[in-house]
């Protein structure tokens, strides 16, 4: 039982390649029960197609799923050039200016989304480009134009992201179409929100409540990618605690920070969330190759696996799933590498705030019994039969290779809760519940979980 569930969540992002409901039924029942909303590409409605189809495929099947919506944020971008792409040579000068009219950029220069870039970096800054493949020092400021010298060359195209090494721009985390959005993200019923490029708890706790007064009561996820976010455990810890969950973005955190720094930092933001007692998605080219070739590489075989021995919650697809040839494959090849790292003794042992007071009485009672279903033999399931949401996220902050049943009439409830690792949500009516027959909840884990007849520890 243990070796077939995999306690790690797949959270597959949707678009052209997974539009069809026969695709997204496939990338839910090969394991993906997040499925995301970039709200980056594509129109409203084509947002309001896909969440008909998850409703649809969800209230016909019995699964529970949740939506993700994912704000596009401020991402600062060049202009587009005249013939659609451009070769820089090592020790080119080229030209950013926000004046640039769209299309009119060429080999020499290139128009830039954000009009206050002059006034945020200084000569001998380093501007990338597309993800850090184009790098540009900064030789000169004048008025709107930045002239720069090519430090790394190569192939440039329309639209790419551009980053400072190191961080510090200033540009807000919620931008007008983000605001918008939020307002659609509230009429499609999405579970979680997630919020690009936060510098700060203010920017969830502002996000939070656009989304309230938007009528809708999601969760929401801080996308971590700048690199001001990690400077300093006091600002982490903030911008953690005011989320419901965390999202490792490692495209622009590892552009910001550098990628050696980015090893550790990912390593750091899962313990720290864990120990918050908040949710963690580790992102970015997880599978990248697999958008083209239907076998992932074993360097990323290792990234995947490497995530899960970290403690990360879920694994993220972009790319993969949302435009590449093989979204199913790649989803089914993430679930096994997911469940060979879990089979890891180390995934067996847990050292959760060990030492620690609690404060909560809800926590006391899941460290309780993961303690007691850990260090017991043969226990094969946890059974929360419990309409406390708290209860099913505490428990599985604690590292351990025995599946959470989590029992709920609450089917929002039971959407957010496929975030939490080690977590299988399973509706009940509310009239069945209010009986408090534990035995008819063991009956269906083992009937059609099939979890084996040996102990079951249960949570009323």
């Amino acid at each position: 039982m243990h070796n077939d569930i995999c306690r790690t969540k797949i959270v597959s992002t949707l678009g052209p390649s997974t539009n069809s409901k026969s695709i997204i039924k496939k990338l839910i029942q090969s394991g993906s029960k997040i499925l995301r909303l970039n709200f980056s590409h594509g129109t409203a409605e084509e947002h309001k197609k896909r969440v008909k189809s998850i409703r649809e495929i969800t209230k016909k099947y019995g699964y529970s799923v949740a939506i993700i919506g994912d704000l596009q944020g401020p991402k600062i971008r060049i202009s587009s050039f005249k013939n659609k792409k451009i070769f820089l040579d090592v020790g080119d000068t080229f030209l950013l200016d926000h004046t640039i009219p769209k299309f009119h950029g060429n080999k020499k220069k290139v128009g830039i989304s954000y009009k206050n870039l002059p006034f945020e970096v200084v000569v001998n800054d380093l501007i990338l480009l597309d993800d850090g493949k184009i790098q540009l020092k900064v030789l000169e400021i004048d008025n709107n134009k930045i002239y720069t010298k090519v430090v790394i060359g190569g192939t440039l195209t329309d639209n790419k992201g551009l980053n400072k090494l190191g961080g510090g721009l200033s540009a807000k985390a919620l931008t007008k179409k983000d605001k918008e959005d939020i307002k659609l993200a509230s009429k499609l019923g999405i579970d979680y929100l997630a919020v690009s490029f936060p510098r700060s708890a203010a920017d969830i706790q502002e996000a939070r409540t656009l989304m309230k007064n938007a009528g809708s009561n999601a969760q929401i996820i801080a996308k971590i990618e700048r690199a001001e976010a990690v400077m300093s455990d006091i600002v982490i810890k903030e911008i953690i605690l005011a989320a419901d969950a965390i999202m490792i973005a490692r495209g622009d955190l590892g552009v910001e920070i550098g990628d050696d720094k980015l090893i550790g930092v990912q390593k750091h933001l899962i313990q720290l969330a864990r120990q918050l007692n908040r949710t963690v998605i580790t992102a970015t080219q997880m599978m990248e190759s697999m958008i083209d070739n239907p076998f992932p590489t074993r360097a990323e075989v290792m990234d995947v696996a490497n995530a899960v021995i970290d403690g990360t919650d879920a694994v993220m697809l972009s790319a993969e799933t949302a435009s590449g040839h093989f979204p199913i494959n790649t989803v089914q090849s993430v679930l096994k590498i997911c469940q060979g790292a879990e089979k890891l003794p180390c995934m067996h042992i847990s050292k959760h705030r060990l030492g620690l007071k609690f404060y909560n009485i809800s926590e006391t009672l899941a460290m309780s019994i993961m303690y007691a279903a850990n260090h017991l033999k043969n226990v094969s399931a946890i059974l929360i039969y419990t309409d406390s949401l708290d209860i099913a996220l505490l428990t599985s902050r604690i590292t351990s290779r025995i599946p959470i049943f989590y029992f709920s009439y609450c089917q929002k409830n039971l959407n957010l809760s496929t975030l939490y690792k080690g977590v299988i949500p399973i509706y009940i009516e509310k009239k069945q519940m209010e009986l408090n027959n534990i035995d008819d909840a063991i009956s269906i884990i083992k009937e059609k979980k099939g979890v084996q007849k040996k102990m079951i520890i249960s949570l009323l």
